[in-house]
């Protein structure tokens, strides 16, 4: 905008300039034109009175050579022969004796362009006889042009000096306009971005300043609708407390076995994360994206251990073969402990539910130095189509299945910088790469376009990050492809 007004200025100033500026030279031309010939015919005149008293060629040549033009050998007089005297010619002539006859036969002043520049005065003046004599006055070019050159430059200087003065005050004008919007779009970029405390400040021009209070009122209310959202999840939240104290006694009368052991680890577990969905919605601002605090990390080597202890159980009861490799040692990832096993059991929840029962799979740590990637294998039919498998909400019309859990997993790898890609196992089924990222540093490719769109979708809806539903995308293979987990045996964050 700011460039569009100097623009429109500059094109102004200059056809003012060039309208007024041209005819005025041309006007200043015109005016040193007469001003030389109008000398031309004063110096002209000033013979006339001794033609009029002698045409003696000694009196003649002596008046003419006392005059400025006389002198400067710019004069010439034309007496034509009287009463049978022969012609008097005093001075060179320059017009030729055609011109010097017709301004005769005129009985007017006539003005002669000469070929080798310069033009030529031919003035009447009447003798005393009654018969007509010519004085000629030789104009050379640069009397005729005298001080044009310096008009027209004082004129393109002052032409000049006008478009500066308003392409400035256009830039300043403009920069007024300009500033004040250039603030509402930063901060529209960082309420986007999930700054909410982003305000602008209310100045500038009547339209602008508008804009400014309606982008604050939007704000506000924005601010107030999410707090709202809080409390209304932790409230809904809140009423599951009832039934899980319910369940949680009921889990107290089954004795004891591993089914038992089981549902109490998974009642157990659905009050903490009831309990941190809770907490998360009354906090009074969302934790920022990719931020984790230095006491928010945990060892992913120990949270996976402790997953695949779980899932063993089940996997032993339906015959599958487990791998687990590079636990061995400690591995810091700045990932919540309950963010990273609710996305390991919904990774593995994703491999009990849609592949068949017998089927392999295994889990990888790799410490790549700036990263630490985790991969999930199975045996199984592999997904048809993975981009739709990671996008939220995409269950592929099976039952059991939200399609939100791998969306789950791709908002922990996305709030470190890192991403969730998903491939060909060596096991021949899916292989699922989760990229968390140690330096917060966005990875390049198709990754970086999924941490912009996960970072968007995680602004306002932090208190909606403890989902537990199906994972959607996995093609579904035999008979356990079409069935859900059993409730005993299914785990929290599962799917």
């Amino acid at each position: 905008m700011r460039w569009a007004l100097v623009k429109v200025c500059l094109a102004v100033t200059a056809m003012v300039v060039v309208a007024f500026a041209v005819p005025l030279g041309l006007v200043v031309k015109e005016m040193a034109r007469d001003r030389a010939f109008s000398n031309a015919e004063r110096q002209a005149a000033t013979i006339g009175p001794t033609l009029s008293i002698t045409t003696d060629p000694g009196q003649l040549r002596k008046a003419v050579e006392s005059t400025q033009m006389g002198a400067a050998q710019r004069m010439s007089v034309h007496v034509p022969p009287i009463g049978g005297a022969t012609a008097v010619e005093i001075g060179a002539g320059w017009a030729g004796p055609d011109a010097v006859e017709e301004t005769r036969r005129q009985g007017r002043a006539m003005i002669v362009p000469l070929a080798r520049g310069g033009s030529a005065l031919l003035q009447p003046t009447a003798l005393g006889s009654g018969d007509i004599a010519v004085v000629e006055i030789f104009v050379p070019e640069s009397e005729v042009s005298n001080g044009v050159g310096t008009a027209w430059v004082v004129l393109a200087g002052v032409g000049l000096a006008l478009v500066v003065g308003s392409v400035a005050v256009a830039d300043r004008l403009g920069a007024r306009l300009v500033q004040p919007a250039e603030r509402l779009a930063e901060a529209a970029h960082q309420l986007g971005e999930g700054r909410l405390g982003a305000r602008v400040p209310e100045g500038g021009p009547k339209e602008l300043r508008s804009a400014a209070v309606a982008f604050n009122s939007m704000a506000d209310q924005v601010v107030e609708l999410l707090a709202n959202e809080r409390e209304l999840a932790a409230d809904l939240s809140h009423r599951l407390r009832t039934p899980l104290t319910v369940l949680r006694l009921n889990t107290a009368s089954l004795g004891d076995g591993p089914a038992a052991e089981q549902t109490r680890a998974a009642v157990e577990q659905l009050e903490r994360e009831v309990d941190t969905i809770i907490r998360t919605a009354r906090e009074q601002r969302a934790p920022a994206a990719g931020g984790a605090g230095a006491g928010a990390g945990c060892d992913a080597s120990e949270v996976i251990r402790d997953r695949m202890a779980f899932w063993s159980a089940l996997a032993e009861d339906e015959g599958r073969e487990v791998r687990l490799a590079g636990v061995d040692r400690t591995v810091r990832i700045p990932v919540a402990r309950p963010e990273l096993a609710a996305a390991l059991d919904a990774l593995l929840g994703n491999v009990f539910r849609h592949t068949p029962e017998g089927t392999p799979f295994a889990v990888d740590v790799h410490d790549a130095g700036d990263a630490v990637i985790v991969l999930v294998s199975d045996g199984g039919p592999g997904i048809d189509d993975p981009d739709a498998a990671l996008r939220r909400g995409n269950d592929g019309a099976r039952d059991g299945s939200t399609g939100l859990g791998l969306d789950i997993v791709r908002r922990v790898a996305e709030g470190t910088g890192g991403d969730l890609r998903i491939g060909r196992s060596v096991l021949g089924g899916t292989e699922v790469r989760l990229w968390i990222a140690l330096d917060g540093r966005a990875r390049g490719g198709s990754g970086g376009g999924r941490e912009r769109r996960g970072r968007r979708k995680r602004r306002g809806v932090r208190m909606g990050r403890r989902e537990r539903a199906g994972e959607g995308g996995r093609a579904p293979g035999g008979n356990r492809g079409e069935r859900a987990v059993s409730e005993d045996a299914r785990p929290p964050g599962a799917g």
